[in-house]
């Protein structure tokens, strides 16, 4: 995982041409992939509640049960203190939002950290990756894949390597024409090169996953 948080250009030039330039099936990726669309988003919050319903759910299913939990605050945006309100809620009210019991309490921590400021969000994108880590992992639901989740999609940390991400094995093991699903340690290997840029690399192959099946 990345230690730093250097500011990257939105075109992602720099990233693009190493990763061609170390790594011939990656350099075929980015041509049928094209332009990353990879941009900050500073709606902290949202971004990990929405990790929290994706949670052994389908992206499919998680959009549509989060998107039915932001239609019950103001302009869709569920905030720290908005959402502590609804927590209290009757149970039935809560669950028919989409929260199962076990993601109630998830996102009642969360919405806690942040109320209180144990979460410290106008900090969070000077901290390095470490330190993002150390705040985000005491809360209850929040596990490393969450955290890189963050660190890529939120703060478009460059370095980030979600080794244990479904998407990025499976669609490597595509993209290799491996006959297997990588390990970690195999999938570790692969991405040394692409080094400092493992997180461009990671985008690219959760969308060649989506271009390999249109064709």
């Amino acid at each position: 995982m990345a230690t730093n948080g250097k500011k990257i250009g939105a075109d992602w030039a720099a990233a693009k041409r190493h990763l061609s330039n170390v790594d011939p099936v990656m350099k075929q990726i980015i041509k049928q992939v094209g332009h990353c669309t990879l941009s900050p988003r500073r709606d902290y919050f949202v971004m990990l509640c929405n990790s929290i319903f994706a949670q052994q759910l389908s992206s499919k299913v998680a959009k549509v049960l989060f998107g039915r939990f932001c239609g019950h605050f103001p302009r869709k945006k569920p905030t720290p203190e908005a959402v502590l309100e609804f927590l209290k809620c009757e149970e039935e009210i809560v669950r028919k939002a989409g929260l199962s019991r076990q993601k109630r309490g998830y996102v009642h921590d969360l919405a806690t950290h942040f109320a209180n400021g144990k979460v410290r969000t106008r900090s969070l994108a000077a901290m390095d990756d470490d330190a993002i880590v150390e705040a985000l992992l005491p809360i209850k639901g929040i596990g490393r894949w969450t955290v890189e989740m963050f660190l890529i999609f939120s703060l478009n940390r460059p370095d980030v390597f979600p080794v244990d991400d479904f998407g990025v094995r499976k669609n490597a093991q595509l993209a290799y024409g491996l006959k297997e699903m990588p390990t970690r340690k195999e999938l570790m290997e692969i991405g040394e090169k692409w080094r400092p840029w493992r997180t461009v690399a990671s985008w690219y192959l959760w969308r060649y996953g989506d271009v390999a099946a249109k064709t």
